[in-house]
């Protein structure tokens, strides 16, 4: 027996060296790096519609992110991220050739957008990842990003470095990792078909299950549905006003979704202009979608509807920690 125990003793000894070794190994490497990838030769056409549709997309995904006061997409501070990722810092995108994005390719940009691998090999392991987007709408992107539009004209001026914490830099060696860069063409769903082009458009463009699902980290970008949570919301986010802002439970259950609080005309609304049907304003950090058309929205109404139902009473967690608030004061 006693040698047995030994042996137990031994081997989480071992264990423990070992936990302690990486972790030491990831705090001094930090998040990282991978080969400069062979990024696609592709070269977009620059269309007007295509920088249109890349504004629209912009709108909903790049602008809040990387835009400064003067609404260049210089990077700024994302005081929306919790502070347990550490200090985060957006890049500079504009088509300056130094401080932004204008020495890549139309390739190295589609490959960033997919996977988050930048063309030196390093990694945006914050930023989204875009892998399902369909090839004409990260074209579209590309095309805005080239075009004479006012927030990517040159500029040097960049964010501080980011600042990640202990927990980003483990997640980056662990969790979060570059997303597979797609082998077959991805192409627009049918937009007659509501289910499918609201799952695209929530899924692939607009992303909304990344902030309205149960946890910011178990999230499956390539499979969607397999994010833990899906659409039940939940999410602490930090709010303007410092009090934490718990993201929305959408999905269709009777009690806590949004099956009986918000008819078609009543959702394209308050995610269109941001105002719920009795008149109150959404909180930050979710924002107006005006770029975003009535029939996009009205085909993600159509599409929640088949999302598995959720209870999540996200009224009961305002609840819980008002009733912490009040108690330590």
């Amino acid at each position: 027996m006693k040698k047995a125990f030994k042996v137990i003793g031994i081997g989480l000894g071992s264990l423990v060296l070992l936990v302690a070794a990486f972790c030491g190994y990831v705090l001094i490497v930090g998040i990282p790096t991978y080969d400069p990838p062979a990024t696609p030769t592709i070269t977009v056409e620059i269309t007007p519609a295509r920088v249109d549709r890349g504004e629209a997309i912009a709108h909903l995904q790049c602008m809040a992110c990387h835009a400064n006061n003067e609404n260049r997409l210089t990077g700024k501070y994302m005081d929306d991220i919790p502070a347990m990722f550490g200090k985060i810092y957006s890049k500079n995108i504009t088509q300056d050739p130094e401080k932004g994005i204008g020495k890549w390719s139309d390739g190295d940009i589609i490959y960033f957008l997919r996977t988050g691998v930048r063309p030196d090999g390093t990694f945006a392991a914050i930023m989204p990842k875009y892998a399902l987007m369909a090839d004409e709408d990260i074209k579209s992107v590309v095309a805005w990003l080239r075009s004479d539009r006012f927030p990517v004209q040159p500029s040097t001026e960049e964010a501080p470095e980011v600042e990640y914490s202990f927990v980003s830099k483990l997640l980056a060696h662990t969790m979060i990792k570059p997303v597979a860069y797609p082998t077959q063409p991805i192409l627009m769903p049918d937009t007659a078909d509501q289910v499918a082009f609201g799952k695209y458009t929530a899924n692939a463009v607009a992303d909304c299950y990344a902030c309205h699902s149960a946890d910011l980290i178990q999230q499956d970008k390539l499979n969607p549905e397999r994010s833990k949570g899906f659409y039940g919301g939940g999410i602490e986010m930090p709010g303007k006003d410092g009090k934490p802002v718990f993201t929305a439970n959408l999905t269709f259950d009777d009690q806590t979704g949004i099956a009986n609080k918000y008819t078609k005309e009543q959702f394209i609304r308050v995610v269109k202009l941001g105002v719920r049907p009795d008149g109150t304003i959404l909180r930050y950090p979710m924002e107006p979608r005006p770029s975003m058309s009535d029939s996009e929205l009205g085909a993600i109404y159509e599409y929640l509807k088949t999302v598995p139902k959720i209870h999540n009473d996200i009224a009961q967690k305002y609840a819980k920690v008002q009733e912490k608030q009040l108690a330590s004061k």
